[in-house]
């Protein structure tokens, strides 16, 4: 079983900006968004502060946030990524197994990569998450070009936004743009 020491999962500025967007959501009524804690067994905690300092998990979790907005079924995970080549690896199976059962039920999953070399947002929805997952798997290993990451010029710049200097993410800007956008395909489609 996988173990977790103290200094592994201290929290993440832009997890923090994302808590905050939430509760601002929650405040104005827009949306009611919650973090999924890791659910976790300790092990050693430190007596004098009463902080665990290792542990184990306990099992799986799916994503890190889940909610409605205004009548949308959403979920999505936040990663963070330091430099222009991301690793598959840091989304879990059970993770992008969780997302896509979340989309056939009419859910909008997406992940949101804060790239903090560039200070760039991407929004990833479920359906790009999938071409490069599908191309990093096994299978897609024995296709032409099955690389276990993607990089950053590969992404669709309509879902790059850049950091916003006051701490909220309005990522449900995000979701409208990427809703327009499913509908242009779709009506391109029709034609």
């Amino acid at each position: 079983m996988a173990t977790w020491k103290s200094r592994g999962l201290r929290g993440s500025l832009f997890e923090e900006i994302i808590n905050r967007t939430n509760e601002l959501y929650r405040d104005r009524g827009t949306a009611l968004v919650q973090k999924i804690p890791t659910p976790i067994t300790p092990i050693d905690i430190d007596r004098q502060t009463s902080h665990i300092t290792l542990a184990y998990f306990d099992r799986k979790s799916t994503v890190d946030y889940i909610g409605l907005a205004q009548g949308i079924a959403l979920c999505f995970d936040c990663k963070e990524c330091a430099a222009d080549t991301f690793a598959l690896q840091n989304i879990h199976e059970h993770q992008y197994s969780f997302m896509k059962a979340f989309e056939k039920q009419g859910g909008v999953a997406f992940l949101l990569i804060y790239y903090s070399h560039r200070e760039k947002i991407y929004f990833m929805n479920c359906e790009e998450m999938a071409r490069f997952y599908e191309r990093g798997t096994e299978e897609g290993m024995h296709k032409e070009d099955g690389r276990r990451s993607f990089r950053f010029e590969e992404l669709n710049p309509r879902f790059l936004y850049d950091m916003p200097a006051e701490p909220y993410i309005n990522y449900l800007e995000y979701i409208n743009d990427y809703l327009d956008w499913k509908d242009e395909q779709n009506h391109g489609k029709e034609s």
